[in-house]
């Protein structure tokens, strides 16, 4: 039976599935997002639909093995792959845990988002060591309730954890636990068997993956959003435009980036991971650079796309070193030009992008004065989704409160 194979006439599709241990085929058009063909085509009404933008996390189901939002998954990408909803957890052991959970810590009231809470909630107790509130709280953060205030859930999340360790059950790491955006785990368990079911069918024909970012990165670049940013540093300018020549010091002191090879003067390869609640992209790709030793200026142009081949970006940052506002300082002015495509654009908005860009310069600032001290050099960093929140949050206040 073929994985996916339309009907051009119809303007709808046939998808082979496996949805809860049972292979079907199901019509759909490709359009179509999996929610609503679980729902309207097989009565699978467990999964919840909520806001449709991802943001939720009533819809949260497992594919091949790993949450994903149903409402932002097309039908038609998903040919071929293992589906499971609330109802496939009727027998499985963690679920069981939680249900039993939830009820004695009154971690349930309109039970609307309680499904996609479930799915989420499993994921953490098969793969954190242990029972940690701050850790658990991040993880459920893309699942949202307007009930019960969260504490009767994440007493209950812990408390599964906690049992499960005292009873000598490890967490899934490694290999056989793969980490990372939805189908990072292919060619491993279901993933597998899957991919050769699909091979072997005689008219198979697999969705083709979303390409990698290929921008040229000689041509002219027009991005769709701009922003500017400026950094001050208790160093000489001069001295601060050398260290911008130091490819890999600069990587060191910027949170989330990691380099894939020696760079080359003019041009780097490497990534960057961000991750706000749960929302989380690792972007891969290549930038290339240019400096004006003579106006102490210089760009950087790069494109890639995240690890799942999903979303995609392009940008670039021209900046500009000059005096501070005291003697011997520096002050970098920046100018951001960035293009963001795939399911994480509809949580790019401007505003939280240029949010989230003041916490990045905070955080590069500080790792890179250090440096230029002669401090000992930083530990790598990621962002801290929670303090990045309440700084989010604190600023809306005193914007509020400055308007008032």
């Amino acid at each position: 039976m073929s994985a996916a194979l339309a009907d051009p006439e119809a303007g709808r599709m046939a998808l082979a599935l496996t949805v809860n241990g049972r292979p079907l085929r199901v019509e759909a058009e490709p359009r179509s997002h999996l929610g609503d063909v679980l729902r309207e085509g097989l009565n699978l009404t467990g999964t919840h639909l909520g806001c449709e933008h991802g943001v939720c996390g009533a819809c949260t189901i497992l594919l091949d093995g790993e949450p994903a939002r149903a409402c932002l998954t097309f039908a038609g990408a998903c040919a071929g792959a293992a589906v499971t909803t609330v109802e496939g957890l009727d027998h499985d052991e963690v679920a069981a845990e939680l249900r039993a959970a939830f009820n004695r810590e009154h971690a349930l009231q309109c039970g609307y988002c309680t499904p996609g809470m479930l799915v989420a909630a499993r994921d953490l107790v098969l793969r954190l060591p242990e029972a940690d509130e701050r850790r658990i709280r991040v993880g459920l953060s893309g699942n949202l309730c307007r009930c019960t205030g969260y504490a009767g859930i994440v007493r209950a999340v812990t408390r599964v954890i906690a049992d499960r360790r005292a009873r000598g059950i490890a967490a899934q790491t490694g290999e056989g636990r793969a980490l990372g955006p939805v189908g990072a785990g292919i060619g491993q368990g279901i993933g597998e068997t899957i991919a050769e079911a699909v091979a072997a069918a005689p008219m198979s024909r697999p969705v083709p993956a979303v390409p990698v970012a290929s921008a040229d990165l000689d041509g002219t670049f027009a991005p769709a959003h701009r922003f500017t940013q400026g950094i001050e540093l208790a160093h000489p300018p001069e001295a601060v435009f050398a260290r911008f020549a130091d490819i890999e010091a600069v990587a060191a002191c910027l949170p989330g980036a990691v380099l894939a090879g020696r760079p080359a003067p003019d041009t780097v390869e490497g990534g960057l991971q961000v991750r706000i609640g749960p929302i989380a992209a690792t972007f891969r790709g290549r930038a290339r650079i240019a400096r004006d030793e003579a106006s102490l200026s210089g760009r950087v142009h790069g494109a890639g796309s995240d690890a799942g081949g999903r979303s995609a970006t392009e940008g670039e940052i021209r900046y500009r070193v000059g005096p501070g506002a005291a003697p011997g300082t520096a002050r970098v002015e920046l100018d951001v030009g960035y293009t963001l495509t795939g399911p994480l654009a509809q949580f790019g908005r401007p505003g939280l992008v240029r949010d989230l860009a003041g916490r990045i310069a905070a955080d590069f600032a500080r790792n890179l004065d250090a440096r230029l001290s002669g401090a000992a050099a930083p530990a790598p960093t990621g962002l801290n989704p929670l303090r990045l929140a309440f700084a989010l949050v604190r600023a809306r206040i005193a914007a509020w409160l400055g308007r008032a």
